[in-house]
């Protein structure tokens, strides 16, 4: 393991944690809001914000599937060392990490109709992470938001899934925002 593994963790832990944990779940209740995340610094190319949410969300009993931009060694060993989350192919992961264009097209868990909780989360790194773009619609959402998505279709195949599918984060930089399975994606010029 390398020495810099060790460092990049919450330096407050109870309390970045706790900080870090409502960004989290304030993103995923209010799709499209984009919210700040601090706390914990991963190996580049993973964002700060990558970083806290895999520092709070994993741990030894769930699987992370790194995409290739994001296995390296480095990243690797910052994972096992601050989550003791074990690595693992695509269809075994309960988190992702990587660009939209690594895990698009992955065979990640959706769930089923019996239990729609055992599907995986990905956190997908984007450049910029906007509130402006693709329309979206549904729970959390009062009437509409807009958010930078990397395209729309993918969301709308997801969203015909419900109550199965996958759940997303986008970071950027030291920003995340959260889009459930639940929420309705579409191309801004179809805002009415």
């Amino acid at each position: 393991m390398q020495t810099a593994a060790l460092k990049g963790g919450f330096a407050d832990p109870a309390r970045d944690a706790a900080h870090a944990f409502r960004a989290l779940m304030q993103a995923m209740a209010r799709p499209g809001r984009i919210e700040a995340i601090a706390g914990a610094e991963g190996p580049a190319p993973m964002s700060p914000a990558a970083a806290c949410a895999l520092a709070v969300l994993c741990d030894p009993d769930t699987p992370v599937h790194l995409a290739p931009s994001r296995d390296s060694a480095a990243i690797r060993d910052w994972i096992t060392f601050h989550t003791g989350a074990p690595l693992c192919a695509p269809e075994e992961a309960v988190f992702a990490l990587g660009t939209w264009a690594e895990l698009r097209d992955l065979p990640f868990a959706i769930g089923s109709a019996q239990y729609p909780d055992r599907s995986a989360t990905l956190i997908v790194e984007i450049e910029t992470l906007e509130a402006k773009g693709a329309s979206l619609s549904g729970p959390g959402i009062d009437g509409r938001a807009a958010l930078s998505l990397p395209e729309i279709e993918a969301f709308a195949r997801n969203r015909a899934l419900f109550p199965m599918g996958v759940d997303h984060y986008f970071t950027s930089a030291g920003r995340i925002a959260g889009l459930p399975r639940s929420t309705r994606v579409s191309a801004q010029s179809e805002v009415a």
